[in-house]
């Protein structure tokens, strides 16, 4: 994921817990929060340790951030969203990570509506 995509300062992850929305599947909660002054969105990975130890949360981190940069055109801009992992997603695959991720996302509303 690009630099500018990423949300990393803790007042800004802070806001979105704050006064973001939120959804979840068992694999992913999504919070997310509109701002005005981002040209795209940008995205940030929690995950915690008891899912599991630094290797684990490392992976699952990078797995989401991949996904996200997979389908970050079909994301809504001005957002800024938090995934926060949950036990759930440790063993899927990365099929499985991805449709989740996209399940989540399409519940909250966050995706962009298809041109058919």
């Amino acid at each position: 994921m690009q630099k500018k995509l990423r949300l990393r300062n803790r007042a800004d992850f802070s806001r979105v817990y704050r006064h973001g929305k939120s959804f979840a599947n068992h694999q992913f909660v999504v919070y997310w929060s509109r701002k005005r002054d981002v040209e795209q969105f940008r995205a940030g990975v929690s995950v915690s340790k008891k899912v599991g130890n630094a290797v684990v949360r490392n992976r699952m981190r990078r797995l989401v951030k991949e996904i996200v940069r997979h389908h970050q055109h079909e994301i809504i801009e001005h957002i800024d969203l938090i995934f926060i992992v949950r036990k759930g997603a440790l063993d899927k695959s990365y099929q499985e990570l991805e449709k989740s991720v996209l399940h989540v996302l399409r519940k909250s509303s966050l995706l962009k509506a298809k041109k058919r």
